[in-house]
């Protein structure tokens, strides 16, 4: 039997009504297919900057607008994991890790840039003991990207100085670790010089399509519920889901939002909140600390972290590590989206 689909006839009184209830503000929903008619955006009425619109909430104009992003990722395709010599999920080199992060980030900041007009995109990518031609290949990718990029290879015995580690009897561990508090203390250098949000990633964080453009609308909309700035990071770490937590939940664009009380070093806040705490922030780059993200964490007790529900990234651990493989997430898609 043929199937007959349905047609809905957008004729010219549909369209005027359009036009007006654009010139008034306000926005129609056709109901047949759940489509925003007045917006150029089909899928959502809100318009970063500007408002955020959830159904059947209604609107939130926006007080708390972006002005720019500066992502500070920090790379060293030589080390797999920087404390131990398990294997990470998919068993790859660690320059597949490396390379298919800022695949996934370029793609997403791609996504995000459809939604914004007035959002300056801008990516650092600090390297400490990547092999030349891994770094040829990373320049390579941001090249081709064609979004503003500086590229900067770290010399350790510029922070050497600075930087004390706990004792592990281990002399490269303990160098891997000197090399990571080195970057850190870089990255943190560089976002002073940024002009409002910045996202500090690592170089195993294999982002969602929709991770970039969620992070900015949950960023402006929930600054301006609770009039304050705010952390975001983009994975829903399981480690958290075996302590007794309170939470507050709020719904961001496409995904709920949790308040979280601790996360590891991929993160994304405010330059003021940077400044706010750039004395503590930066002892994380000087002093190792057990567990290594208790200045944060600290931080936390007295700011607002939110973590998406499901992950909008995924962090490429063993995969018997609790810090790793949020749940409720297809892995193996979201690695395979992102090959080169």
């Amino acid at each position: 039997m043929r199937q007959i689909e349905k047609t809905y006839k957008k004729g010219v009184l549909r369209k005027i009504l359009i036009k007006m209830c654009r010139l008034l503000g306000y926005e129609l929903i056709d109901q047949a297919d759940m489509s925003f008619a007045t917006s150029l955006n089909k899928e959502s009425a809100s318009i970063i900057g500007k408002k955020s619109i959830t159904l059947p909430l209604g609107e939130i104009k926006i007080k708390r607008q972006i002005h720019s992003l500066d992502i500070i990722l920090k790379t060293c395709t030589s080390v797999n994991l920087v404390t131990q010599n398990k294997k990470r999920i998919f068993e790859a080199q660690k320059s597949e890790y490396t390379f298919r992060t800022i695949n996934s980030l370029i793609k997403s900041l791609k996504k995000a840039e459809t939604y914004t007009k007035n959002i300056n995109f801008q990516i650092t990518v600090i390297d400490a003991g990547s092999s030349e031609a891994d770094k040829e290949t990373i320049k390579g990718i941001l090249e081709k990207s064609k979004f503003r990029y500086n590229f900067i290879d770290l010399n350790l015995k510029d922070y050497l100085h600075r930087i004390k580690v706990i004792k592990k009897n281990n002399t490269q561990i303990e160098n891997n670790m000197k090399s990571t508090m080195a970057s850190i203390i870089k990255s943190l250098e560089i976002s002073k010089n940024s002009n409002d949000l910045v996202y500090f990633v690592e170089d195993d964080y294999i982002h969602s399509l929709d991770c970039i453009s969620e992070m900015l609308s949950v960023y402006e909309k929930f600054s301006t519920i609770l009039e304050d700035e705010i952390f975001v990071v983009p994975v829903d770490y399981p480690y958290l889901y075996q302590k007794k937590l309170t939470a507050d939940i709020l719904i961001g664009q496409k995904y709920h939002w949790r308040t979280v009380k601790e996360s590891l070093l991929t993160f994304l806040t405010s330059k003021k909140m940077i400044n706010k705490y750039y004395d503590e922030l930066i002892k994380m780059g000087e002093i190792e600390h057990e567990p290594y993200e208790t200045i944060l964490h600290n931080i936390y007790d007295k700011e607002r972290c939110f973590s998406p529900i499901p992950s909008l990234a995924l962090h490429c651990t063993n995969v018997n590590s609790i810090f790793g493989l949020s749940p409720t997430i297809n892995f193996k898609k979201l690695w395979e989206e992102n090959k080169l």
